[in-house]
């Protein structure tokens, strides 16, 4: 009997994160033993959900059990993780001198904790970690003592050494990448997201399928190639096929299951390669887009764009789309830039299906925002963006405005024929 698509998430995860990974049915009851990896004295850092569904109090039953004191609850980030969060929760850690924290909440909340502990654990401005590798010049290597329990299927902060945290002033969001903010042990018990407002399930959701979809796309020719195929091809597929289940009723728990596995899948998918597209123009929406709608919306433009280099992606990919019904079957079998098209207007037609917005116009940005996002791909702190691209581009010599910009004009209009052919 073949594996199903859950028996095969389950197993990939597993190999991901061994031991350090608790998920699925009472995965919480694992807090106690993991609370150890931080020391005696900790904080807890957590969002609404985690007070609202009763997981603060399961925590702090455990750890009292366990003899780990609480010296306190602190609220955690609005959405988007904006950096005065951050510094408000790195004085608190600073007055408390924990040893750790235990973070508990979606992404936002996930990734100030992690920021906050860095700038609590090693001083400093935000600034200076932004970019790869930045927290590890002075930790030597050592992860930063935070236990993670994330309450959203989305980002999967909870699996990855990525914090993003945003400029208000300008928003405009950045990134730290760095294996010493990956949490040193981490919990997701999916049945709390039932709990998860359908906009948010739906955001969530794709956020999951851009991690998975970017990394693939960028992985032509890797090591990692026939890895990240199977991770991110299982995740898309049972996030594509769950949504529309969750989205119908919300207390189904084997859609809200297979969600929390596919966006995991998602966060395994950024620690073996990394985003590009979508992520480096979504960190120029967030005014106006919550980020997995954002990814949502410019993924398919950029789907036509690496046409050439990513044909093995997208003969597998399209099987998922003509599967759910968003594509025919007869247009799996094209090539080149009409089989890349027919899965962009599959992935729109999926958007469309679950009441997304298709074209940046439609979701309300402007042509400042596209002015904003081409001006973004050439910071030297997100040339890590450029580089994942399947077609990487050199900021320098113009590639940016040669094929960044008309394919973000597309994403605006929604006309595929404004994406230059490569």
């Amino acid at each position: 009997m073949s594996e199903t698509y859950v028996e095969k998430a389950k197993r990939l995860l597993k190999e991901f994160k061994g031991d350090d990974y608790a998920f699925g049915e009472k995965a919480l009851e694992k807090i106690g033993e993991y609370s150890h990896r931080i020391g005696k004295k900790v904080a807890i850092i957590t969002g609404r959900t985690g007070r609202r569904t009763g997981i603060l109090d399961q925590v702090q039953e455990s750890l009292k059990r366990e003899g780990i004191e609480v010296l306190d609850v602190l609220d955690g980030a609005r959405p988007n993780t904006p950096r005065e969060d951050v510094y408000r929760l790195a004085y608190q850690l600073t007055r408390l001198k924990c040893d750790g924290a235990i973070a508990i909440g979606g992404g936002s909340t996930l990734d100030a904790a992690k920021a906050a502990l860095v700038l609590y654990k090693y001083g400093g401005v935000i600034d200076e970690y932004f970019g790869t590798g930045m927290v590890s010049a002075k930790s030597g290597g050592e992860r930063i003592p935070l236990i993670a329990i994330q309450t959203a299927s989305s980002s999967a902060s909870h699996l990855t050494k990525y914090s993003n945290i945003t400029d208000v002033v300008t928003y405009q969001k950045k990134l730290i990448v760095d294996d010493s903010i990956v949490p040193r042990a981490s919990i997701f018990q999916y049945d709390v997201t039932k709990s998860m407002p359908p906009n948010f399930t739906k955001d969530g959701a794709l956020d999951g399928i851009a991690h998975c979809w970017e990394v693939w796309m960028g992985a032509t020719g890797k090591s990692y190639y026939e890895r990240v195929s199977e991770v991110a091809y299982t995740g898309i597929k049972l996030i594509v096929d769950a949504l529309p289940k969750a989205l119908e009723n919300g207390e189904d728990m084997e859609a809200r299951y297979a969600l929390g596995l596919g966006t995991d899948l998602g966060g395994y998918s950024i620690m073996l390669g990394g985003t590009n597209g979508g992520h480096l123009g979504s960190f120029s929406l967030v005014d106006i887009l919550p980020h997995g709608r954002a990814c949502a919306i410019l993924n398919p433009y950029y789907t036509v764009l690496f046409a050439p280099t990513i044909q093995d992606q997208l003969k597998k990919v399209s099987k998922i789309y003509a599967e759910a019904g968003f594509m025919s079957e007869s247009e799996t079998k094209l090539t080149g830039r009409k089989l890349a098209e027919a899965v962009a207007r599959g992935m729109i037609e999926f958007s469309r299906s679950i009441e997304f917005p298709t074209t940046l116009k439609e979701a309300g940005a402007t042509e400042k925002h596209i002015e904003k996002m081409v001006k973004a791909a050439k910071d030297p702190q997100l040339k890590m963006k450029l580089q994942n691209m399947p077609i990487p581009m050199d900021a320098e010599a113009g590639d940016v405005d040669r094929l960044m910009k008309p394919t973000l004009e597309a994403a605006y209009t929604g006309d595929l024929s404004l994406i230059p052919e490569v």
